[in-house]
């Protein structure tokens, strides 16, 4: 969660870097720093806070042609200076960052303090540190080796030397990584947007891999010294893709950008009509399951929840759909045709990759989605489905989460096609209108008044205290997932409740004034939805109906009504979600909040 990044070169370093560490504020993070090589020693900068506070210490900016920087998420030891990365050994010599976590840095450090080393924070990075100048005889590379067979954990680590004046060490496990290449120059970085508009040239750094960087190349090898070739990545994304573009906020400009992403993720996955996946060479696979795990965290679960509803519906196959951090601690019964589906943004969720790696151990056959193209969810599954949403730098995410929608009724449908639960004509049918919801979704942000509604939505709630949504079937994974938009970046407490549970605690929740947004899109479950309604409205709730036009007069008990174009409620989740991304946006700028950096939490969560 937290952010590398590192330059060796001709050019000054501490601008690149800075650069870099403002690209990877998405990530979330507490304090930032920065280590250079500056006057034949190593020089830090650190500071709790933003990066703008970071650069107050710093002050006019240094000359400098190595350094590495940092923007920490606290795991270990409070938010602090102190705390702040980059650590260094009591010589000060040597300076590192690190992500991850190391499972045994209480042993390591009751062991070194006895050794005579000093500790100043209570991170557990330090541990490394002081490993490294423990065996620090003149080589910085050889002295991290040895120090990360001591160490037990997850880790991305970068470090230089004042001996070493243009050399940087750096070495992954379980946390991600990767290699800028230039021309006289070379970087080292937790993530792709850091680099964007540096080179397009990476090496994407796999498990247990080792390399060292000077301005001269870079080498790689695994953690015993075994040279390891590696084959350059050219990043295709635009490094303009990683700005606002003109909109306020990055979460505005990614909800707008979600009917390209829709046309993105679609193109190449049919064929004469009809969707295609037998690129993945997964046929035989798919003809013989008998039952699909899908497991993700966050907005992704409630991408898979939908992708559960879809498989079942139109595949006629079973499916569990569970959270990854509590999937891993079950005792599951499995069954070799089983086939697991594991989704995550950035391909680097620690809960969610610990999950692929128990079913890979049973001899499971994993499919990922994911957004990031040699990401450890895409290196390690067996095949992988990429949604090419591009870089998503909000916290909370948008296009993401709809393009996972769109990859999980494209594995339902070729699901539908292999096993023959739906006909070819169905099938086109189904796939001509899954290609029309780009269409669909820009008309929905096209709708001024639609847009205004909203708005005003949002200023009248903005000082409650708690927020409802209700839902049946679909619309109750969409309602999840608009509840979890408005709490992670509004702070307004929002629950979602499938509307047929009402009676069965939530109501008691119900009181004059409170805001309730009732998704109705599947017309067969329109009346036993208003019956719900009406239950609320009889305790005081202001209700307001997401539906279809189509659906209109149905809903007309509502207080309002945010109408979506008409849609199959089979692929409706696909449009209802955008007014509830608008209106959790709307409810953020009108209560003043950090929209695309929320408090307390990370785009890309990296640790258990």
């Amino acid at each position: 969660m937290c952010g590398i990044m590192g330059y060796t070169g001709k050019g000054n370093a501490v601008p690149v870097i800075i650069d870099g560490l403002s690209k990877l504020e998405y990530r979330g993070y507490d304090s930032s720093g920065i280590a250079m090589y500056e006057d034949g020693k190593i020089q830090v900068y650190k500071k709790k806070g933003r990066l703008a506070d970071m650069l107050n210490v710093l002050g006019q900016e240094p000359l400098s042609h190595l350094g590495i920087g940092h923007t920490r998420w606290a795991t270990h030891g409070v938010p602090s200076d102190l705390n702040a990365h980059p650590h260094c050994d009591c010589s000060g010599r040597i300076a590192v960052v690190h992500n991850g976590i190391i499972e045994n840095y209480a042993s390591l450090r009751k062991d070194l303090i006895l050794e005579g080393h000093d500790f100043i924070s209570d991170t557990d990075t330090e541990v490394m540190v002081h490993l490294i100048e423990k065996f620090y005889t003149g080589s910085l590379e050889e002295a991290v080796r040895k120090a990360l067979t001591m160490i037990r954990g997850s880790f991305a680590m970068v470090a230089i030397c004042s001996e070493e004046p243009d050399c940087i060490v750096t070495a992954k496990k379980d946390s991600p990584l990767i290699v800028g290449l230039g021309e006289g120059e070379n970087y080292v970085a937790s993530d792709i947007p850091a680099i964007l508009g540096k080179t397009r040239q990476v090496y994407i750094m796999d498990e247990n891999e080792f390399a060292v960087l000077t301005p001269r190349g870079v080498t790689v090898s695994d953690f015993e010294g075994k040279p390891v070739e590696k084959k350059a990545i050219e990043v295709d994304w635009d490094p303009i893709a990683a700005e606002k573009g003109g909109y306020e906020h990055f979460m505005l400009k990614e909800i707008y950008e979600q009917p390209k992403a829709i046309r993105d993720t679609l193109a190449g996955k049919f064929q004469d009509g009809l969707i295609d996946l037998s690129s993945l060479n997964m046929d035989d696979k798919f003809r013989q399951v008998g039952k699909i795990f899908m497991v993700a965290c966050g907005t992704a679960y409630h991408a898979a929840l939908v992708g559960r509803l879809a498989i079942e519906k139109l595949a006629r196959i079973p499916v569990e759909t569970d959270i990854a951090s509590e999937f891993r601690y079950r005792d599951v019964l499995w069954n070799p045709q089983d086939l697991m589906i594991v989704v995550s943004q950035s391909g680097e969720t620690a809960d969610t990759l610990a999950a692929l790696r128990e079913a890979k151990r049973q001899g499971i056959t994993v499919l990922a989605v994911t957004n990031v193209v040699g990401s450890s969810v895409a290196r390690e599954a067996d095949k992988v489905i990429y949604t090419h949403a591009g870089p998503e730098i909000a916290v909370a995410s948008t296009k993401a989460y709809l393009t996972q929608l769109l990859v999980m009724y494209a594995i339902a449908m070729y699901l539908a096609r292999i096993k023959g639960s739906l006909s070819p004509q169905e099938l086109q049918q189904l796939g001509s209108q899954l290609q029309n919801t780009d269409a669909l979704v820009q008309e929905m942000l096209d709708r001024e008044q639609a847009k205004g509604q909203i708005r005003q939505m949002a200023e009248k709630y903005q000082e409650v205290n708690s927020t409802f949504f209700l839902g049946r079937g679909l619309d109750y994974a969409v309602a999840m997932e608009g509840a979890l938009k408005l709490k992670e970046i509004s702070y307004v407490h929002a629950e979602a409740y499938a509307a047929g549970e009402l009676k069965h605690g939530p109501l008691a929740l119900i009181y004059d004034g409170v805001p309730v947004l009732a998704l109705i899109t599947q017309d067969q479950l329109v009346e036993k939805s208003m019956s719900n309604i009406k239950e609320v409205k009889a305790r005081g709730a202001v209700v307001v109906a997401v539906c279809k036009e189509s659906l209109q007069e149905d809903c007309q008990e509502c207080d309002d009504q945010i109408l979506l174009p008409d849609v199959n409620p089979v692929l409706s989740p696909i449009v209802s979600v955008v007014p509830l991304q608008l209106f959790a946006y709307y409810m953020a700028i009108f209560r003043g909040a950090d929209v695309d950096k929320p408090r307390n939490l990370a785009k890309s969560v990296t640790v258990e």
